[in-house]
């Protein structure tokens, strides 16, 4: 009985993360420029991956399986938001003219060098 819940749940957290994926994927594709990308590409794709590993590790009967995946869950938890950040940063301290089209621009009057920060 248990075991036959644990496989549904885990069939429903794979066809969830994979759907979160799909979106992610979609959002690279569609999405116009480079900071709307990054976002669907960090939030979605992180919870789609998370998704399918917590599908693994409930789906696997097998002990060592399962820590590694929630290890790697909890791995894609923690990295995804500062790289997803590091990228945007580093995206936005170029000379790409990319950040010129933004209609308001927070970060203008922090990063200068008269900034306190």
């Amino acid at each position: 009985m248990i075991e036959a819940i644990a496989i549904y749940a885990g069939c429903v957290l794979l066809l969830l993360g994979a759907l979160f994926s799909l979106i992610a994927a979609i959002g690279v594709v569609r999405l116009p420029d480079l900071y709307t990308r990054m976002h669907a590409a960090s939030k979605a794709g992180a919870v789609g991956g998370g998704l399918v590993l917590l599908a693994v590790a409930l789906l696997c009967f097998d002990v060592g399986v399962g820590v590694r995946a929630i290890i790697g869950f909890v791995f894609l938890l923690l990295t995804t938001p500062v790289s997803a950040h590091l990228l945007a940063r580093a995206s936005y301290r170029t000379t790409d003219q990319l950040h010129m089209k933004m209609v308001v621009d927070e970060l203008k009057s922090k990063s200068g060098p008269n900034s306190a920060a």
